[in-house]
């Protein structure tokens, strides 16, 4: 399980009686789909056909660009997640960031499960030897990608949810 039992009020939009600015949200909508695209290439070497998770991508940046309801990106989430059965683990992680990527208009905390799965498919993409270079690597790459406005509230989360999130930030 990636999210918290009990929900940070801090990824909860202001209109909900959370924190979390609409702005913000985009942002961390727009910052999980680039974990996911970055490592979208895992999945699209195994099943090139398949284009559920790059669409998942894509209707997380529409989402942002307020070009369709928070419904039909949520509704993509579980297409994308669909694309993971039976696929390699690395290929099934990269389906599954997409699908945490465009679940994030719906929940803003899917943010990390975007990134940690990510980090996942880098992981199984080498060899054991690799793995945690690998991880530590893409997670470094995934924090350089994070907007100023939105940093410091990802790298708490981070601290926060690693544990549930198989530790993936230990980087």
């Amino acid at each position: 399980m990636i999210l918290p039992k009990e929900r940070d009020p801090r990824f909860i939009t202001v209109r909900r009686g959370g924190t979390l600015t609409d702005a913000d949200h985009q942002l961390l909508a727009l910052w999980a789909a680039a974990c996911a695209e970055h490592v979208l290439h895992l999945f699209e070497q195994v099943n090139a056909d398949d284009e559920r998770p790059r669409q998942a991508i894509d209707l997380t940046r529409a989402w942002v660009r307020g070009e369709i309801p928070m419904k039909q990106a949520h509704k993509a989430a579980f297409v994308a997640n669909a694309a993971a059965k039976g696929m390699p683990e690395a290929a099934r992680f990269a389906a599954l960031a997409a699908g945490q990527a465009v679940a994030v208009a719906h929940v803003a905390a899917h943010e990390l499960g975007a990134a940690a799965y990510a980090i996942r498919a880098v992981r199984e993409s080498v060899g054991d030897g690799e793995k945690d270079t690998a991880g530590r690597q893409e997670c470094q790459w995934q924090r350089e990608q994070l907007p100023d406005e939105i940093r410091e509230l990802v790298l708490d989360d981070q601290k926060q949810r690693n544990h549930l999130c198989w530790y993936a930030f230990d980087c």
